[in-house]
C-alpha cells in the first residue's frame, strides 16, 4: 500500500519516495483510468465490478471510488445509448416561479393538473421502494421536492433513476405540481432526464465549509453556502449601484490599458511581465489614474472606470495582489465636491445592495453609513495625540525620533511624509471609523505626488482617505494640474526609487506631456471594490472576491 510521507511525495510499500507525476502524467493517468472503466462497462460488468475502490492498477494519483463510481454511471449511460450531458432539455418554468405560484396555496395532499418542466442540482436523495424523493435547487438557492413513483414512471425509468441519479447531478422533471402528504410542495414526475452529470461528489452540506474548499473550489462554495452564493449576488447589486449613480451624474465609463510602459498611479509595487513582438518589458495596472486624468485633458469631464488593479505586494483581511479599483475624476470639482460624491456613492450602494443605510454585518453588529460623516485633519490630530504641534516643517530627525521613541517601524527610505503618516498611523488607523465613516484631510506633500498644493496650509495637499471601521475605503484629491510642479514631483519620486523604494513612481514623460496640453481643475477619487463589500458586510477580502487569487497546492 501506498502512503504520503511529509515532504508530500508518495511512497511506495518499501518507504521509497516515488517521483512526483506531472500534470500532463497525472491527467494521462486518470485518462487511461476513466477508459478501463468504460471498457468494463461496455464488456456487461457491474459498477462494482468497474472500479477499482484500491487504486492498485492506477496507484494512489488515480481518482478516488467515488469518483470511479460516478465515471461507470457516465459510461453505462453511454452505453445505453444516453447523453450524460445533452444540449437541450426543455425547461417550462423555473423553480422560484413555481413556489412563486403555488407555495401555501396548496392542501397536504392535495394535487393539480398542472404541468411543469423544471431543472436542478440534486442535493438531496431517498430512494424507497416504489417512490424516491429528490430536492431539486436552482441557483439562487431555491428548492423543490420531486417525486418519482414507480406508478408513474414505470419499473425501468425507476430502477433507472436509483442506478443512475447521484447528489450534484443536474436533473430535468416534468410532471404535475401536487402537495405531498406531508404539504411539501412537490413535482410529481412523469418523465426525468439526467441534465449533467457530476463526477466529483458534493461536500457534507450540513457541515460548515473548510476554509480551503472556500478559497480554492469557491464554485463548490456557492452550491453548499448560501452566505457565499448571496456575496456574489451583493457585489453585483454593488456594482451595478454604482454605475447607476454615475450615469445620472453624467459620468462616462471608459476602459484604460492593462499593461503599462511605465507604472504610475498609486506608490506600489507593479508586476512586471515581458511583451515578445515589441521585445519590451511592461507593468501590470497599479492603477488607472494617469490615463483617466488623460480623458479629462482631451475633454471628457466627467469619467470612471472600474477595473483590475495588481500590486505585488502583502495579502492580508483587506489587501490583495488583484483587486478591483472604481476611480472617476470631475472636471472643475476638488477634494470637497468629490467627497461628497463618494458619500452618495457609497449610501446609494447599501440602499441599492440592502436596503437600508443601517447595514448588519456578518457577525451580527450593524454599522450607520447614513448621518453625518466625520472630519479630521491629519496633522492637527496627531499633534493632540503627541501633546505637541507638528507641521509640515516639522524636520526629519525630530519626526524619527519621536518613531523610535515610540517604538514605530519605519521604512529603509524615510522622508517627512512617510514619517507622518506612520506616526499617524500609530495612533489612530486601528479604531478609526469605527462609529462612523471619517474624511481623514490634508497629508503631507512627499507622500502624495499627484496632488494639487494646500490652498493656504504650506506643505500640506489636498487630499483625504476614508476610514472605515479601521480601515481605508476610499481616497480623494484636488488633482494636480500643473505640468512643471508634476514633473517636480515625479523626479523626487524617481530619486526615491534609486535610493531603494520599491513603491515609488516613475517619470512618465507622455503624461507630463498630455498635462502640458492642459487638464481643467478637477477632483478624483479611488475605492477599492472589495473594500467596499468589506465595509458594507463585515467580510475579509477573500469573502469577497468570488475567485481570490490563493497558492497552488501543487
Amino acid at each position: 500500500m501506498s502512503e504520503t510521507n511529509e515532504t508530500g511525495d508518495i511512497q511506495n510499500e518499501e518507504g521509497a519516495a516515488a517521483p512526483r507525476m506531472t500534470t500532463v502524467e497525472r491527467a494521462e493517468l486518470r485518462l487511461k483510468q476513466d477508459e478501463a472503466i468504460a471498457a468494463r462497462i461496455q464488456a456487461g460488468k457491474s459498477f462494482d465490478e468497474a472500479i477499482d475502490p484500491s487504486n492498485k492498477e492506477f496507484g494512489p494519483e488515480a481518482n478516488p471510488e467515488q469518483v470511479q463510481m460516478r465515471v461507470a454511471k457516465r459510461a453505462q449511460m453511454l452505453k445505453d445509448g444516453i447523453s450524460p450531458y445533452p444540449v437541450v432539455v426543455e425547461v417550462t418554468d423555473t423553480i422560484p416561479a413555481v413556489r412563486a405560484k403555488y407555495e401555501g396555496k396548496l392542501e397536504p395532499g392535495q394535487e393539480t393538473e398542472d404541468v411543469v418542466a423544471v431543472a436542478g442540482r440534486v442535493l438531496f436523495l431517498r430512494n424507497g421502494g416504489g417512490l424516491c424523493f429528490v430536492q431539486l435547487a436552482s441557483g439562487d438557492g431555491a428548492t423543490i421536492q420531486g417525486m418519482i413513483s414507480k406508478k408513474e414512471i414505470g419499473a425501468d425509468s425507476l430502477k433507472s433513476f436509483k442506478q443512475l441519479v447521484d447528489l450534484g447531478d443536474h436533473l430535468w422533471l416534468k410532471g404535475r405540481v401536487i402537495a405531498s402528504k406531508t404539504g411539501e410542495l412537490s413535482v410529481f414526475a412523469s418523465e426525468w432526464k439526467i441534465a449533467s452529470k457530476s463526477l466529483q461528489p458534493l461536500p457534507a452540506l450540513h457541515k460548515e465549509l473548510t476554509e480551503d474548499i472556500r478559497t480554492r473550489k469557491p464554485y463548490v462554495g456557492m452550491i453548499a453556502d448560501e452566505n457565499i452564493r448571496g456575496m456574489v449576488r451583493k457585489r453585483s447589486r454593488v456594482v451595478t449601484s454604482l454605475r447607476n449613480t454615475f450615469a445620472k451624474d453624467d459620468f462616462l465609463e471608459v476602459e484604460t490599458p492593462m499593461l503599462q510602459t511605465v507604472h504610475g498611479g498609486a506608490a506600489a509595487r507593479p508586476f512586471t511581465t515581458h511583451m515578445n513582438a515589441f521585445d519590451i518589458d511592461l507593468y501590470l495596472r497599479i492603477a488607472p489614474e494617469l490615463f483617466l486624468k488623460r480623458c479629462l485633458v482631451g475633454g471628457i469631464e466627467r469619467v470612471f472606470e472600474i477595473n483590475r488593479d495588481f500590486r505585488n505586494e502583502g495579502v492580508d483581511g483587506t489587501h490583495a495582489p488583484e483587486f478591483t479599483m472604481l476611480e472617476a475624476y470631475q472636471a472643475y470639482g476638488n477634494y470637497d465636491t468629490i467627497a461628497a460624491m463618494t458619500k452618495k456613492l457609497i449610501q446609494n450602494a447599501a440602499l441599492d445592495a440592502f436596503g437600508t443605510l443601517n447595514v448588519t454585518l456578518l457577525d451580527g453588529t450593524k454599522y450607520d453609513f447614513g448621518g453625518e460623516w466625520k472630519e479630521i485633519s491629519m496633522y492637527e490630530s496627531l499633534s493632540q495625540s503627541l501633546g505637541q504641534e507638528i507641521t509640515p516643517q516639522t524636520s526629519v530627525e525630530e519626526l524619527g525620533a519621536i518613531a523610535d521613541r515610540l517604538g514605530v517601524e519605519r521604512d529603509e527610505v524615510e522622508n517627512h511624509g512617510k514619517l507622518i503618516e506612520h506616526l499617524w498611523e500609530h495612533f489612530y488607523e486601528a479604531d478609526l471609523g469605527a462609529e462612523t465613516p471619517t474624511f481623514v484631510r490634508d497629508f503631507p506633500v512627499e507622500t502624495s505626488p499627484l496632488v494639487k498644493a494646500h490652498r493656504s496650509k504650506p506643505g500640506v495637499v489636498e487630499k483625504w482617505d476614508l476610514y472605515v471601521r479601521g480601515f481605508e475605503l476610499a481616497t480623494g484629491y484636488s488633482e494636480l494640474n500643473d505640468p512643471v510642479v508634476q514633473r517636480e514631483r515625479f523626479v523626487a519620486q524617481a530619486k526615491d526609487a534609486l535610493a531603494g523604494d520599491v513603491e515609488a513612481m516613475d517619470i512618465d514623460e507622455d503624461f507630463l506631456e498630455a498635462l502640458g496640453v492642459g487638464m481643467p481643475p478637477a477632483g478624483g477619487m479611488g475605492m477599492g471594490i472589495d473594500r467596499l463589500l468589506i465595509a458594507l458586510t463585515g467580510a475579509t477580502i477573500r469573502e469577497t472576491i468570488t475567485f481570490p487569487l490563493v497558492k497552488p497546492l501543487n
